[in-house]
């Protein structure tokens, strides 16, 4: 079935059906949660923008989350070859990822003018990088472990 979402989604039927699951879920966590949060709002002061952030993020976090645990990202690592093999080329695009993102960022975020604004901006770098490491490092090896026990 074609609707306005599946550009987003996957050609891999199986990832496709799996996303939606996941889409699904965080979907029924968000409504929960902000029936919880309605309901609470009677005896407790929220600020809205908080609020709505928090949900969206946990929304993100839930969907991304149950994706990387899933262990459907990587699909064709089976042998330990190949398990290697993508490590290192996870390990490289991490490490251009941290590069670009330590050239860019002080363009968008404004030039740092002391030290310890540009040591923030390398830190707040490393940091986003070693995020993206360990999030496909994570789904790589839950997509082996998968696919070995597959074999």
């Amino acid at each position: 079935m074609k609707s306005w979402i599946s550009f987003l989604l996957p050609d891999d039927e199986y990832k496709e059906k799996k996303l939606l699951h996941f889409l699904s879920e965080g979907a029924i966590i968000l409504f929960l949660s902000l029936l919880v949060t309605l309901i609470s709002s009677r005896f407790i002061n929220f600020d809205t923008e908080t609020v709505l952030f928090l949900h969206v993020v946990l929304f993100v976090i839930y969907v991304l989350g149950r994706y990387i645990i899933s262990g459907i990202e990587f699909t064709n690592i089976a042998t330990e070859q190949e398990y290697k093999k993508e490590l290192k080329v996870i390990v490289v695009k991490s490490a251009g990822f941290t590069a670009m993102f330590i050239l860019v960022y002080p363009f968008i975020s404004g030039l740092p003018a002391s030290i310890s604004e540009w040591l923030g901006t390398l830190g707040f770098s490393t940091l986003a990088g070693l995020m993206m490491f360990f999030i496909n490092f994570i789904s790589l090896k839950r997509s082996y472990n998968r696919n070995k026990e597959l074999m």
